[in-house]
């Protein structure tokens, strides 16, 4: 059995590391099964296929972050007083818990899913609203309660926004931090960059909706 655990181990930690780096479409399982040094018959063994291990690498992070984001979340449902600042700020301890997870699991996890969406992984969608769900429902649900006038459309559009700009800003962390050092004696880590960022993405998400013609909006009848 432990060894059994092991190679399913080294499979999911070589396929992370590569997933992150070149992304989903440019890494083979070929590659992944020579970085962890295992047979192919290995990967189908314990995956299957290729989307099964690319679930099974985020599963390792959701499946801590997502429930500690319920709880979080499901604590500020009903507060009279909410503001889109403090939903998101509910969900940066759920975040940061990631690195005592992996090290840089915050920074590792935001680019996975950052590389799902850029890459059109249509099974991850499924993968994270099927089996993680409610977290998600709760984050809109609470942006609703502070804005009311908000549309489900407009609103599908701001998180990927929001969720867009995270991913770039914790892909680009490093440099990011040099340049900050360099230029203006700043020091920073991922959580001093999350709550800057933190103000930005929430005035974004209330921000006045813009008036679309139906020409600017293609309707499929």
């Amino acid at each position: 059995m432990s060894n059994k655990q092991g190679t399913k181990s080294r499979i999911l930690d070589a396929a992370e590391r590569l997933f992150a780096e070149r992304g989903f479409a440019d890494t083979s399982l070929r590659l992944i099964t020579s970085k962890a040094e295992v047979n192919l018959a290995s990967v189908n063994y314990h995956f299957g296929s290729k989307k099964e291990l690319i679930q099974a690498v985020l599963a390792r992070y959701l499946d801590q972050f997502m429930p500690a984001c319920e709880e979080a979340l499901a604590e500020l449902d009903g507060q009279s007083e909410l503001s889109v600042s403090a939903i998101f700020e509910s969900l940066v301890q759920p975040l940061l818990s990631l690195d005592q997870l992996r090290h840089r699991g915050s920074t590792i996890f935001l680019q996975l899913l950052g590389r799902g969406y850029i890459e059109s992984q249509g099974h991850l969608r499924w993968f994270v609203t099927t089996h993680y769900g409610k977290p998600l429902e709760l984050i809109v649900k609470l942006i609703h309660q502070v804005d009311k006038d908000i549309d489900d459309a407009e609103l599908f559009w701001r998180l990927h926004f929001t969720l867009g700009t995270m991913v770039f800003t914790m892909a680009s962390l490093d440099a990011l931090n040099d340049i900050a050092q360099a230029d203006f004696d700043q020091q920073n880590n991922v959580e001093s960059v999350i709550k800057r960022l933190i103000p930005y993405v929430a005035a974004g998400v209330v921000a006045p909706a813009p008036h679309l013609s139906r020409t600017q909006i293609k309707e499929v009848s």
